[in-house]
């Protein structure tokens, strides 16, 4: 699947990519090149976080109908391919090993917000990964 961004840059910051398809949805790079392997996993971590949510995942926009709608000088459009087929929602039984205190306060909190254990620890992954994104 092939999104269309714009990607911009000014005199003091790196090089600044939006997904108009999916608002929200940005990364930045030092270089254009990394700007756009920044957007290529950061698309990737919204449409998973969309999923997971049970929100519907817009299509790709067609890119001239895009550049009528933001019509900016300074704006340089392109593609980024993301694979959709590892998004697969298929959960997996799986076995980890955790200190036993770590175990308690994960089930304690998840139990507060009305969560398995599971469910909590998707969550929280996820948001860790979302982060680990945007600083990268």
């Amino acid at each position: 699947m092939k999104y269309p961004v714009y990607i911009e840059k000014d005199k003091t910051s790196d090089y600044g990519v939006t997904v108009p398809d999916l608002p929200g949805c940005f990364s930045a790079g030092a270089t254009i090149e990394e700007a756009l392997d920044n957007a290529e996993e950061a698309i990737l971590t919204h449409i998973e976080g969309l999923l997971l949510d049970d929100e519907p995942v817009p299509s790709p926009s067609e890119i001239d109908r895009l550049k009528r709608k933001y019509k900016k000088a300074n704006y340089i459009w392109g593609l980024v391919n993301v694979n959709t087929g590892d998004l697969s929602q298929e959960v997996l039984r799986i076995n980890i090993s955790l200190p036993k205190s770590v175990l308690t306060k994960i089930d304690a909190l998840a139990s507060k917000e009305g969560e398995s254990r599971s469910g909590f620890l998707t969550s929280a992954a996820l948001k860790y990964i979302a982060r680990q994104a945007v600083l990268k």
